[in-house]
């Protein structure tokens, strides 16, 4: 009885050996979205909510800046200007309802229960008080090993006095994901009169004016973006592309300063 036990099972071992040693042989035909979909440099997309109205938020617009500069090719540094602090008698000239609309989006997607400045937010992913220097490093350095999705690649860009064009190129996986052009002001001083910062000189830094969102049905085409009348012909301005999937995580970035 041991011996007809023993002879199948050495037989079927000798089959899976052959199969296994076929099955080696052969090379993997991976498409080329898959084998490519975290294949790329790591990016930094930092997002800060803030006010010229908040008393709290110049420490954190000075801390985006200077990561911004010590990381020049890592960080893309983002400043939206939300509405809501005009109201005790300062109004905000880069202050948008849109861009409060925005935050509020995302406080939604991270489940907490209301806007607050200075809020950072990064990659879309999470979020915190965007004055806090050890939190901003810690997080740095934990996006800047994870590579991203997508890689954009900008390719002609013209501007005049009221538009920017450009031509993109998008490699890795794009379903389901939306193309964002931002227009970024560099810097701008302002002399606040009223509300919590009355009597101070603020610098602003990294001032988004525009944003406009492309659908992506290809991974290559055309865009423009409206240049606000706030820009004066000598502003420095920078043009960023995202792109974002369908909860909002970015995926990719570029950028060029015009």
């Amino acid at each position: 009885m041991y011996k007809k036990i023993i002879i199948p099972t050495l037989t079927l071992v000798a089959l899976f050996f052959i199969g296994f040693i076929s099955l080696s042989n052969i090379t993997p035909n991976y498409d080329k979205t898959t084998a490519t979909i975290a294949d790329f440099d790591p990016i930094i997309v930092l997002e800060l909510f803030t006010s010229q109205g908040c008393s709290s938020c110049p420490p954190a617009d000075v801390l985006l800046n200077k990561v911004k500069e010590q990381y020049p090719e890592k960080v893309f540094a983002l400043s939206y200007h939300v509405d809501y602090w005009n109201y005790i008698g300062w109004e905000d000239p880069f202050s948008k309802a849109i861009f409060t609309k925005k935050q509020r989006y995302y406080n939604q997607k991270f489940s907490y229960r209301s806007n607050y400045t200075p809020q950072l937010v990064v990659n879309g992913q999470e979020h915190f008080v965007g004055s806090n220097g050890t939190k901003l490093a810690t997080k740095i350095s934990e996006y800047g090993k994870l590579q991203s999705a997508n890689s954009i690649k900008l390719g002609k860009v013209s501007e005049n006095a009221t538009m920017v064009n450009f031509e993109y190129t998008i490699d890795g996986e794009i379903k389901d994901k939306q193309l964002r052009a931002v227009l970024v002001l560099d810097e701008r001083t302002t002399s606040v009169k009223r509300g919590e910062n009355r009597n101070r000189v603020l610098k602003n830094s990294n001032i988004v004016v525009a944003e406009k969102y492309i659908e992506l049905n290809q991974d290559s085409g055309k865009g423009k973006i409206e240049i606000p009348a706030i820009v004066s012909a000598k502003d420095k301005i920078t043009l960023l592309l995202l792109t974002e999937n369908e909860v909002a995580d970015i995926t990719g970035a570029v950028k060029k300063t015009l």
